[in-house]
């Protein structure tokens, strides 16, 4: 099949399955809406980057196993998406897929619940082992659905809706995470632990129980496979015609990968909170919230205004907010500021998920765009991997406040390379070389 030109940013419309009736649209965006909703109650109650993190905290205090908790969950997200794109290109519908693979990165948080509740009858070393292969198993399920959904996503849901559906979704997922965060964070200062992690864990797991039942209600017509069965697709040999011939995507790849680098920043803002600034638990599960009410807005207002001007601005703009949080937490140890400093954290996140994703869908044909969705996931993985043991190293020889600092560099870097995708016209063409 072939390859779609240098530069250009537009899919294949010739070449795209049939789109959807407009009932079935609406439908679709109402019910994704609430599987992205209810997914944001689980993740408030066992966020990747306090909660789970606290929990950790009481049986180890290294800094490298304590950062690798969201890196876990970022590389099982990224490393397998191209690994399933051959398989996701023949399939004539989306969604059995989708609904087998999601419910490997569901189970594992029931699974955590146990090893909460089993905690004072195991030996530390045996607990922290059960909880890093749920981990793992978690972030893998999850890496293993992103391709076949965000294809389906792309099918379902009209190209000019992208960035308006991305941003109610993630604003509503981020409302309740920051509403459920709260409740966690009063779970963890009222009861005894591991039992406050107990109900954590379970409480996350209804959230996604009912985040499953919306998701199998999408609605999904059958398409012509962009490779029929019998038919070689010639995945690698794909690969490295886009990684040489498509300077604007190999651009993108890059931005990613020093945003990933970066964002390992944030997942040690709450320890550093409670270990070096004295917070309570309670005050991090405000703290928390801030994160996720700040994507509340921040979603819904850039994924609206990347859709009618560029998506690309937005992540430029997320990239400058990620930098002043960093910046921020490497210079103050006010308590208040710390709300301006998780504030700008949420929103930078915004950049660095809501609208990455929208630009992946934004790249190539219907043949090769499993392709693109893959590779600009899986190809950062190894920088999302490598990110925490570079942040905890230079904790362990610097300190945490220059690792923000650090951080706040490498997001500045980020920026500067994304000014060079604003010189793109909006068909995706340069205005002057690259």
């Amino acid at each position: 099949m072939p390859i779609r030109p240098v530069g250009s940013l537009a899919m294949n419309e010739a070449t795209s399955p049939t789109p959807s009736p407009p009932d079935d649209v609406r439908f679709n965006v109402t019910v994704n809406i609430l599987d992205g909703a209810f997914f944001g109650v689980a993740l408030g109650f066992a966020s990747f980057t306090t909660i789970i993190p606290l929990f950790v905290r009481q049986l180890t205090d290294s800094p490298e196993l304590i950062g690798l908790i969201p890196a876990i969950h970022s590389v099982g997200w990224q490393l397998p998406q191209l690994l399933t794109a051959g398989r996701v290109r023949r399939l004539t519908r989306f969604k059995p897929m989708v609904m087998t693979m999601t419910v490997f990165e569901r189970v594992p948080f029931l699974g955590l619940a146990v090893v909460a509740y089993l905690l004072p009858k195991l030996e530390p070393t045996f607990a922290l082992m059960l909880i890093y292969v749920l981990l793992i198993w978690q972030g893998l399920g999850g890496g293993f659905t992103a391709t076949v959904w965000q294809s389906m996503i792309g099918k379902i849901i009209p190209p000019t809706w992208h960035g308006r559906f991305f941003g109610v979704q993630g604003s509503a997922a981020n409302l309740l995470m920051g509403i459920t965060a709260i409740f966690a964070g009063q779970i963890l200062e009222r009861f005894e632990s591991p039992q406050d992690y107990v109900y954590c864990f379970l409480l996350a797991s209804a959230g996604l129980a009912l985040s499953f039942i919306f998701l199998g209600l999408t609605r999904e017509q059958d398409h012509t496979p962009a490779y029929p069965s019998g038919i070689a697709t010639k995945l690698w040999q794909e690969v490295g015609d886009i990684l040489s011939s498509d300077r604007i995507f190999r651009r993108f790849l890059l931005i990613r990968m020093i945003l990933q680098l970066g964002g390992a920043a944030f997942s040690f803002y709450a320890v550093y909170a409670v270990g070096e600034l004295g917070v309570s638990e309670a005050l991090v599960g405000w703290l928390t919230g801030v994160i996720f009410f700040s994507q509340v807005i921040a979603n819904p207002t850039l994924g609206a205004l990347g859709d009618r001007t560029n998506h690309r601005f937005i992540l430029l703009l997320g990239s400058t907010m990620a930098m002043l949080s960093a910046g921020l937490a490497g210079w103050v140890t006010a308590i208040p500021l710390w709300f301006v400093v998780f504030g700008l954290a949420g929103m930078g996140a915004v950049a660095n998920w809501t609208t990455s994703m929208v630009l992946s869908l934004e790249f190539g044909t219907h043949a090769n765009q499993a392709t693109y969705i893959g590779m600009a996931n899986s190809l950062i993985a190894p920088a999302t991997l490598l990110a925490p043991f570079l942040a905890a190293w230079c904790i362990d020889n610097y300190g945490y406040t220059t690792m923000f600092r650090a951080s706040a560099l490498v997001f500045f870097i980020a920026a500067v390379i994304n000014l060079s995708l604003l010189r793109l016209e909006p068909n995706g063409r340069n205005q002057e070389a690259l």
